[in-house]
């Protein structure tokens, strides 16, 4: 099906106005608990590969991961779709770009590392934005992006629960979301990317708010580490790939 430039310029200033009302309010409770853990086991994939490399973070909000990324390289940078999101960034001392996931303003092989996290879903041309991600990524560099997975105690908790609100004027109804199984998943990356391995994050926690309480969220904290690899991946809340371009492809 062809998508016309009005629908996507409409879905674009839509998702625009989604963060900019978010970024507000983006922060809280991100500094412990359910956020901080989810955060913490997405990051720790990207950490090896980051290391004094040159590394992209595609949809980077208020830079919280770019943080993160700073303390193992002086070469991170980040792209976003909302200038409220960018200007929270910046303000932290990151360099950022106002740009979309489908157009990156980079040249090809440029990057060691590209990764993105709670975007990609988010995104209708996922299969450009995905492109444009290997387009950038140097031959021999990594690749991590995550999905959200329908086989997962978190999509039943957000069908339960119902669309949350965001900001000050909109709920999770009015941002574009796709579920994607481990399977359908697979299907959607360039034929120049090899799967290295796959993660699953939040596997076992219940609902969010579990992790309000100390003795509970530190109990389900040591587990999703360990599930995070174990069988169980296949049904984590987010599946998070690891990826490497091939070297003698683009």
């Amino acid at each position: 099906m062809t998508i016309s430039s009005d629908h996507k310029l409409g879905a674009l200033e839509r998702a625009r106005s989604y963060y900019d009302d978010f970024a507000e309010t983006y922060e809280r409770h991100r500094g412990d608990g359910y956020h901080a853990l989810i955060d913490e086991l997405q990051f720790e994939w990207v950490r090896p590969f980051a290391r004094d490399a040159t590394v992209l973070e595609v949809g980077c909000g208020t830079g919280l991961i770019l943080g993160r990324l700073a303390d193992v390289t002086d070469h991170a940078m980040g792209i976003d779709v909302s200038p409220q999101m960018i200007h929270r960034a910046a303000a932290r001392g990151h360099q950022v770009a106002l740009a979309t996931a489908t157009q990156l303003p980079f040249a090809d092989d440029t990057f060691d590392v590209v990764c993105s996290f709670k975007v990609l879903a988010h995104v209708p041309e996922i299969e450009r934005a995905l492109a444009e991600a290997t387009r950038v990524l140097r031959p021999g560099g990594h690749l991590v992006v995550d999905f959200y997975n329908p086989w997962s105690l978190r999509y039943l908790a957000k069908k339960a629960a119902g669309p949350g609100s965001v900001g000050r004027q909109h709920n999770e109804r009015d941002l574009f979301t796709r579920w994607d199984s481990p399977r359908q998943a697979r299907k959607l990356f360039p034929r120049s990317l090899d799967i290295v391995s796959c993660r699953g994050v939040r596997v076992l926690t219940p609902f969010a708010s579990a992790h309000n309480i100390p003795w509970v969220s530190e109990a389900l904290r040591r587990l999703e580490h360990k599930a995070a690899d174990s069988p169980l991946k296949c049904f984590g809340g987010f599946l998070v790939f690891l990826l490497r371009k091939r070297s003698d492809e683009r």
